[in-house]
């Protein structure tokens, strides 16, 4: 689920919103999609990947995972036009191995994910992401567990401060937690546009550096809700255990801790790990060989044309790599937030 418009919503079905993929072309150069060869698009959203990686390559198997329900009810039609090629999954990108086990598919020959929230998402109201729009304060991309809502309404003032600042990085994270509590106190948030308006309120402007001023307070409770970084790191293992050697990761992200999560775990897995001490004994020290090899070992970013043609690409940047015949490294960091790749 993307920034980038990777989800249709009713326009969009009815043909009235154009999707645009993030960084397409760099990604499909990337992913040098092949006949007969099977792949994973682990965030379907509108399917702008899976299109293009279909028409590339229209006898590969791709399997199509999505946590939303309404991107696989809307990728029906493109089911349709690829029924050999084509399977929709809807389900968790960070169990992306066990599905594709589980739909027959082995030897994986490439996993692309495209990280963040959709087009879909933002712009209907009734699903709660945007701060544009009032709706109810829910956030859930699944539709399933506890709404953004549920969170702010329960959560201790030093979690919620806690969540704000380390998934939206808000430096007026605590001022903002704390007039959350005492309004809540009174009144439980219920609406998007309740929360809005105390950020807005706390930070005593509408607008900071060209942003709403609550952009980082709602990324922190959609990450916080979907746990956004968690579902990331499995997905990067699953990847690891799926993709057969020669088979190619392609992530595309739209901020900063995911994309470095992504640089931790691929620099340790392709032999850059950070400096352990020499003190420590050989066995300590000793890592299993390298299971990727970089593609690109600094981040694609879009160009100035594409950011101008859909200001959502903006902070977007791209990540590759190669599966190396190394079998895959035990697990470690899976688990909530960010894992810890060097071990």
């Amino acid at each position: 689920m993307t920034p980038s418009g990777t989800s249709l919503g009713e326009g969009a079905r009815r043909g009235t919103t154009r999707h645009v993929p993030v960084l397409l072309p760099e990604v499909m150069q990337a992913l040098a999609p092949r006949p007969g060869a099977t792949y994973i698009d682990g965030t379907f959203g509108a399917g702008g990947y899976a299109t293009a990686i279909l028409t590339a390559a229209p006898t590969a198997r791709l399997l199509a995972i999505d946590r939303d329900g309404e991107a696989i009810l809307a990728g029906q039609d493109l089911a349709r036009r690829y029924p050999a090629q084509l399977i929709l999954h809807q389900g968790l990108f960070g169990n992306l191995d066990r599905i594709a086990a589980e739909a027959g598919l082995r030897d994986v020959d490439g996993v692309v994910l495209d990280l963040g929230v959709s087009s879909m998402q933002i712009d209907q109201p009734g699903r709660g992401f945007s701060f544009q729009s009032d709706g109810p304060l829910d956030m859930r991309m699944s539709g399933q567990g506890a709404t953004a809502a549920d969170f702010i309404n329960r959560a201790a003032e030093s979690e919620l401060a806690e969540v704000i600042f380390r998934l939206g990085e808000e430096q007026r994270a605590r001022p903002i937690a704390r007039r959350i509590v005492a309004r809540r106190a009174d009144q439980p948030f219920a609406r998007t546009s309740e929360l809005a308006q105390l950020v807005v309120a706390v930070l005593g402007r509408e607008k900071i550096a060209g942003r709403h001023a609550a952009t980082r307070t709602f990324q922190a409770l959609r990450m916080h809700v979907n746990d956004e970084l968690g579902e990331l790191a499995r997905a990067l293992v699953a990847a690891e255990q799926a993709l057969q050697p020669g088979g190619r990761l392609v992530v595309v992200s739209f901020h900063s801790l995911e994309d470095r999560l992504i640089k931790q775990f691929l620099r340790a897995r392709a032999g850059s790990p950070a400096r352990t001490s020499r003190h420590l004994p050989p066995d300590e020290r000793a890592r299993p060989a390298p299971s990727f090899r970089f593609l690109n070992p600094r981040p694609l970013s879009p160009s100035p044309q594409e950011i101008a043609a859909n200001p959502r690409a903006r902070s977007a940047k791209l990540r590759a790599a190669v599966r190396t015949a190394t079998p895959a490294w035990p697990a470690a960091g899976t688990g909530k937030a960010i894992g810890n790749w060097n071990r």
